[in-house]
């Protein structure tokens, strides 16, 4: 079993999400759940979590 995402990891990938979807108020735990959900998802793939596609060169 792969370890769950840190506390950290989710807080980042969180506020990216909530600043791509336009910054909305009252939505914290949306996007804590959804940045939760999408980084274990990775993890059970076994993809790496850092940076995003646009990244890779």
């Amino acid at each position: 079993m792969r370890p769950k995402p840190t506390e950290e990891e989710i807080r980042k990938r969180a506020h990216q999400l909530w600043e791509q979807h336009g910054k909305p108020e009252n939505c914290v735990d949306e996007f804590w759940h959804m940045a939760e959900r999408e980084l274990s998802g990775m993890q059970d793939r076994g993809e790496d979590m850092k940076g995003s596609p646009d990244d890779q060169n």
